[in-house]
């Protein structure tokens, strides 16, 4: 995507023509999410609300497994660790082919800012698997929990070189779909990678980088 796609006022914020319908929508939601923008399944409550006292304990810190054969390729499956959104992206070839084009385009191309991006994921992927992306799906910039903007071109309201990625609904933020925020955005980093490791090729355990022992 161009550096001339992206508009901002002078206040840095996006342009309103790149912008969901409710900029002011904070909270986040279970979801499975399609390319093309066309939802899977969707919670009309919070995930949380949805869970047992003992599964809320668990989300609230403990580590969570995750099965992976429920996710379609181009689909991303929400879960929650400790209190916050995690998004698992299973990744088509062409999703991950597209994350080159970008390399020009970003803040922080190869996740060398410390903070957000573990030594595991520290390549064009950010990923153990390049066709499996996990991310904490909170905004760097005031914490919003940016919205998939998967459709390639100028569909959803996205430039039309985009090559899919994720907006920010509240101060219009972009990052592709290996989260890498782009240049000139309010968000000042790329969005975090928690700790995870793959059990076997069916099952990842987040919140933890390998087993125990």
């Amino acid at each position: 995507m161009s550096q001339d796609s992206i508009q901002h006022d002078n206040e840095g914020t996006a342009s309103p023509a790149v912008l969901p319908p409710d900029p002011s929508r904070r909270f986040w939601l279970g979801t499975a999410c399609a390319v093309g923008g066309v939802a899977g399944v969707a919670t009309a409550v919070p995930f949380v609300a949805s869970m047992s006292p003992s599964e809320r304990a668990k989300a609230a810190g403990a580590p969570v497994t995750v099965n992976l054969n429920m996710i379609a390729p181009g689909t991303m499956l929400t879960v929650e660790w400790q209190g916050k959104p995690v998004w698992i992206l299973h990744r088509t070839q062409e999703m991950i082919d597209g994350l080159k084009n970008n390399d020009p385009f970003l803040a922080d191309p190869f996740s060398n800012r410390p903070g957000f991006t573990p030594e595991f994921a520290k390549n064009i992927d950010r990923s153990r698997k390049p066709e499996w992306f996990v991310c904490v799906g909170i905004c760097t910039h005031l914490g919003c929990s940016p919205s998939p903007r998967f459709a390639v071109g100028g569909g959803e309201g996205m430039p039309s070189d985009w090559d899919g990625g994720f907006l920010c609904p509240c101060h219009g933020s972009m990052f592709d779909l290996a989260g890498r925020v782009f240049k000139n955005q309010p968000a000042p980093d790329n969005l975090e990678v928690p700790p995870y490791y793959f059990i076997d090729d069916n099952n990842i355990m987040v919140g933890l980088d390998k087993a125990a022992g």
